[in-house]
């Protein structure tokens, strides 16, 4: 199955997802880890979709995702480059696209080290909210943590002059 740019396009603006998962982890230096990610998600008697947008991208694995379902996951931090360019080159119809720029905005960040530190977690965060419909509660969470973080440092820094 040989995909043109447009066909890619208007499929991924119905089927395809920009997420950006946020995860404590003690070895980053902010206790967070950002996890970017690009996905579609198809019935299994689809799956030679994913694969043909498997190797039109040259990136990413297909998986089980849920049953029935199939996911094609592209989560390499180069091969998500590829993926930003794609669409900035050939951009999205729906409102996708909204949420695609905050995901290449994130990338870039992700590129400037901005997620070696608390701040730019938090500007992660705060942008990774905009995006898609579900709720966000843990991020919030995570967000209200590092912001808390913050506060008591500053609160102990005052008390200590």
């Amino acid at each position: 199955m040989d995909l043109k740019s447009d066909w890619v396009v208007g499929f991924v603006d119905g089927e395809g997802c920009f997420y950006i998962g946020i995860n404590p982890h003690d070895e980053m230096t902010a206790g967070y880890q950002v996890l970017p990610e690009f996905r579609v998600v198809q019935h299994q008697r689809d799956i030679q979709i994913l694969y043909a947008l498997k190797r039109f991208f040259n990136a990413g694995v297909v998986r089980k995702n849920h049953e029935e379902r199939y996911e094609l996951r592209i989560r390499k931090l180069e091969s998500l480059r590829k993926v930003v360019d794609f669409f900035e080159k050939h951009p999205l119809k729906t409102k996708k696209n909204v949420d695609f720029k905050h995901f290449a905005k994130i990338i870039r960040m992700i590129d400037a080290k901005k997620h070696f530190d608390k701040d730019g977690i938090k500007d992660i965060i705060r942008i990774a909210l905009m995006m898609n419909r579900e709720k966000k509660e843990k991020a919030l969470d995570i967000l209200e943590e590092l912001e808390n973080q913050d506060k008591d440092r500053v609160h102990r820094a005052d008390e200590s002059q």
